[in-house]
């Protein structure tokens, strides 16, 4: 999964979370609109300010003035009107923009998560033995909520970055053609400077994700077996390997962080180059009277407006590539696929009466290439069979095929002469009881574990 994970662009793992998320196209459209809406009314303000200047400047042959409103008093009024509905409409659809965003990402997270654990249910077991329940863990914990962090903010925060650029380059184009091509000058730059970013973090943050999935894993493993380290008096060695795969973690976000640090100062430079550019000449234009007084505070303003806010693109991008590692990491989990699958709609006769039979079986693990060859055996209904070898001679292995964890390779495996591939798992795995070698309890109590295989079991049958 890794390699792939690293290999699969950030833009790529966002079609890809895109089209997982295609029952949610009504909120994702609806908050996008709610943001779209709400930065339009955080940018009309400034245009205001520049309205307003221009009537105090120029009164009776204002612009304003030109719209049917004569006096200057009853401009500013006219204009106090509109500020106050554009600052209601603001906070109306910031509220809203907040709710659908957050809701998204609460309800994307949980479905996320529960798809990827019922998904990971469906695996096979050679999948498990591949793949430590840490890394597991970290892909349906943290990675989900790595995803969550993003919706809830960043999404958002690029939305609005991009509706800030058009919108107001289109005001800078109808104000002064010249001043909008300063202004936008150091755009291009910032903008090479954030794919420059992405195509450098993203294998850096692929790399973080690895690590956190390693250090869950260290600490699963090791409270897990916290009895065993105590016997053997392993305490300060095992610490120390939980402090190699703590700082490996810290120098994996070490390197990402050094290339996000870097970007701040580059684009900062870039944001002053375009602001004294539309200053100064705006400013010579004014004086000499090509430009309007009031397009010319406009054009001040939104030049703030328009560039201070890239200044944390380096931040939204950083955001949005640790949730794009954390997405290709879950979404490579729900593309698993499902080997032994459970697509018989038939159950086992009724009552089972138990005869097992395995006719030239055959089974190699992908990893070892151990397993069996050629097993032919017949157990009849009610009779006992004790299986005798050395360990990894297949004794497990065939108890396993029998329960289907595994399908074999060559051969059939029949229960009361039906081959168990054509009923269902639950039908199935319902008239075998295992007892593994290997013991493990569930959280809750000691009935819960008894009755594990039968919530539904009276405190006679416990």
């Amino acid at each position: 999964m890794t390699t792939r994970a690293q290999h699969t662009s950030s833009f790529a793992a966002l079609g890809r979370l895109l089209r997982y998320a295609r029952g949610y196209r009504r909120q994702i459209i609806a908050a996008t609109t709610c943001s779209i809406i709400n930065k339009l009314f955080d940018i009309a303000p400034e245009i205001l300010i520049g309205v307003a200047i221009d009537v105090v400047v120029n009164q009776e042959e204002s612009f304003v003035a030109g719209l049917g409103f004569e006096t200057a008093q009853e401009q500013i009024t006219i204009l106090a009107v509109l500020t106050f509905f554009i600052w209601a409409g603001e906070s109306l659809f910031e509220y809203l923009f907040q709710i659908l965003w957050r809701n998204l990402a609460q309800r994307l997270q949980s479905d996320l998560r529960q798809d990827a654990y019922e998904h990971a249910q469906r695996l096979d077991m050679s999948f498990f033995e591949a793949n430590s329940s840490g890394q597991l863990v970290a892909t349906m914990n943290d990675d989900v909520n790595q995803l969550e962090r993003f919706l809830d903010g960043g999404a958002n925060a690029m939305i609005q970055v991009a509706v800030t650029v058009v919108a107001v380059g289109a005001v800078f184009f109808v104000l002064s053609p010249l001043i909008a091509l300063l202004a936008f000058t150091p755009i291009p730059l910032i903008i090479w400077g954030a794919f420059y970013f992405q195509r450098k973090a993203g294998p850096l943050y692929a790399d973080v994700r690895e690590k956190v999935g390693d250090l869950s894993s260290r600490l699963a493993n090791n409270l897990g077996g916290i009895a065993t380290i105590k016997s053997f008096t392993a305490e300060q060695r095992e610490a120390k390997r939980l402090k190699d795969a703590s700082e490996a973690y810290v120098d994996a976000n070490r390197r990402a962080i050094r290339i996000s640090s870097a970007f701040i100062p580059v684009i900062r430079m870039a944001i002053l180059a375009g602001f004294l550019a539309t200053f100064t000449v705006g400013g010579m234009m004014a004086l000499e009277g090509s430009l309007n007084v009031g397009a010319y505070g406009v054009l001040v303003f939104l030049t703030q407006r328009l560039l201070w806010p890239l200044t944390g693109l380096a931040e939204v991008i950083d955001l949005f590539e640790r949730a794009m590692a954390s997405t290709r990491r879950i979404l490579d989990l729900l593309a698993e696929p499902v080997n032994v699958r459970d697509e018989a709609g038939k159950s086992l006769e009724q009552p089972v009466r138990g005869k097992v039979s395995f006719n030239q079986v055959s089974f190699r693990y992908a990893g070892s290439g151990a397993g069996i060859q050629d097993i032919t055996l017949s157990v009849p209904a009610g009779n006992t069979l004790a299986l005798v070898g050395a360990t990894g001679s297949g004794k497990s292995t065939l108890i396993k095929l029998l329960l289907r964890f595994y399908d074999p390779a060559h051969g059939d495996i029949r229960i009361d002469g039906q081959p168990i591939r054509e009923v269902s798992l639950k039908s199935l795995r319902d008239a075998i009881g295992l007892v593994s070698q290997d013991v493990y309890l569930f959280e809750g109590s000691i009935r819960d574990n008894l009755a594990y295989g039968k919530p539904d079991a009276s405190e006679e049958e416990i």
